[in-house]
């Protein structure tokens, strides 16, 4: 197994030197050309144990393993379907090295643990994904780190709120739920130079559409769950490292014990081959249905960073080199009814949590809790993923969305 590894990532650097396009590299970074027989995809290596022909090439795997040479010695690391997963990920995100996760949350928790240590503080945005959120106020504050929530428009005015033990600044842009978009170089800026390591949780654009890294991101965390397995059957999370951090996320990803099954990591690659022309279809789609909530008179704003009239137009326009279809609709006042009317009846977008897969979903957003800087003091917010159905067949369900919204307000009357 190790020559044929070893011939593997030769492959793999003679591609990453090649400077090719986003959508040929999504069909060609971590394949191999050496499995016999040749396949276009890597076979699949349901494995726990490697075996070595003697006592001196364990010693040998050892060795090379600590100077992180990428050779299995057991299932947690380096293994054939993980490997050409994470180096794949780690090209498309603009990275050195990336760890997968068996999910998103545990990409989250991962990252975080391996920055921070009791006595530390986080900066986190305020905007960030909810479970990400708990894991700082509940198992981190039993470790003994403390977490501020900042403002998400902070940008440059982080720097105010650092702390001589800040050791980390969280970010997530666009923000969850409510699509903040961050000043992510005006950030970094201000936390590196006070030592700062700076996260970025980029599931909204992929590293198709922004490059953490170029930006001045120290870690990426990618729950690939969503636009990279993109199929709604995989749980499956990855943190991308720089160089400097990557030492760390090694060490504690080994030590948690972590890792995602050779099958994920075999659907997610699978799933990835795709995902150039599926972010083009959802935001094509997510653009025009967009447009054409904002002439609805039962919405009072559409908050989705691509549209001109949004407050973080000029920063993604910056930033960005895409959209994707996620997006939230702040409603004109309906009671909870009304609410329920729409939803309800949906045809084509299924409630449910989780996003990014070929299908559209709808999940209705309660900030009343869970943020403290930022409070959310709007209508209510609906959030929807626009999957890859025809953007006609979407608009005719949310217009029958709307005229149900209605008749149970004239119902009640």
């Amino acid at each position: 197994m190790r020559g044929k590894i070893n011939d593997y990532i030769h492959i793999l650097s003679s591609i990453q030197q090649k400077n090719m396009k986003p959508d040929t590299q999504l069909s060609h970074l971590g394949r191999s050309a050496v499995s016999t027989p040749k396949t276009v995809n890597v076979p699949l290596h349901r494995a726990s144990t490697v075996l070595f022909d003697s006592l001196a090439e364990l010693h040998e795997t050892q060795r090379q393993w600590d100077l992180d040479e990428q050779i299995p010695t057991y299932g947690i690391f380096n293994m054939p379907q993980a490997l050409a997963l994470e180096n794949a990920v780690a090209d498309i995100e603009g990275g050195y090295r990336a760890v997968t996760y068996p999910s998103g949350l545990a990409a989250v928790a991962g990252a975080l643990l391996a920055v921070v240590k009791a006595g530390d503080h986080v900066l986190m945005t305020d905007s960030s994904y909810g479970p990400g959120r708990r894991f700082c106020e509940t198992f981190l504050k039993r470790m003994g780190v403390e977490t501020t929530f900042y403002d998400p428009l902070a940008g440059a005015g982080i720097a105010a709120l650092m702390r001589p033990n800040t050791t980390v600044v969280y970010t997530e842009s666009p923000g969850s739920h409510t699509f903040e978009v961050q000043d992510i170089p005006a950030i970094a800026k201000a936390a590196h130079a006070q030592g700062a390591v700076v996260i970025l949780d980029n599931a909204w654009a992929t590293g198709l559409f922004f490059n953490a890294f170029e930006h001045g991101v120290d870690l990426v965390v990618q729950p690939a769950t969503k636009y990279y397995a993109a199929h709604s059957d995989v749980l499956m999370g990855l943190v991308i490292a720089n160089a400097k951090t990557w030492p760390q996320l090694k060490q504690v990803t080994y030590q948690l014990g972590q890792r995602a099954s050779p099958d994920d990591c075999f659907l997610t690659l699978r799933g990835m081959r795709t995902m150039g022309v599926r972010l083009r279809q959802h935001q094509s789609s997510a653009l025009r249905i967009t447009k054409w909530l904002q002439t609805r008179p039962e919405v009072a704003r559409v908050l989705y960073p691509a549209l001109e009239s949004d407050p973080g137009y000029a920063l993604w326009k910056r930033d960005f080199t895409g959209a994707t279809g996620l997006f939230s609709i702040e409603l004109n006042p309906c009671n909870d009814a009304e609410l329920a009317a729409m939803i309800d009846d949906y045809a084509l977008f299924g409630l449910g949590y989780s996003w990014g897969g070929f299908e559209s979903l709808v999940m209705p957003a309660d900030l009343r809790y869970g943020r403290s800087t930022s409070p959310w003091r709007g209508g209510p917010l609906v959030r929807y993923s626009i999957g890859l159905e025809d953007a006609d067949d979407l608009i005719q369900d949310l217009e029958a969305g709307f005229s149900r919204l209605m008749q149970e307000r004239q119902r009640t009357k």
